[in-house]
């Protein structure tokens, strides 16, 4: 093994900030941010991922029985005298139209629901 002229081991010598005490072999502070934010966005990936994967197991919620009213939102208008009626509960969750001035109700889509 090569040694120096006095006798210690090349590459064994200790530069004069290594031996004053500092931090010669800590990475630069933005490194340390960019891991951070890597790590804490992996960690975020791989819970929403295990999330979704949870939702696709559980089993759909049982229906309703029939005859049993449900909260529906559906609004209707009248083509014939313009009036207009917002049905809120159901007795299924597709409703038939009503009827007024005879005929059947047109559904209005909803602006802000």
């Amino acid at each position: 093994m090569p040694t120096s002229g006095r006798g210690h081991n090349v590459g064994r010598e200790r530069s004069a900030a290594a031996e004053a005490g500092t931090l010669s072999g800590m990475p630069a502070f933005s490194t340390v941010i960019w891991v951070g934010f890597g790590v804490f966005f992996g960690f975020v990936l791989w819970k929403s991922g295990i999330a979704m994967l949870y939702s696709m197991t559980q089993l759909p919620p049982e229906p309703l029985p029939t005859g049993e009213m449900r909260k529906v939102s559906r609004k209707y208008r009248c083509d014939v005298c313009g009036v207009e009626l917002k049905m809120t509960m159901a007795p299924d969750e597709d409703p038939p139209p009503p009827r007024h001035c005879l005929e059947d109700m047109a559904e209005v889509a909803p602006l802000f629901d």
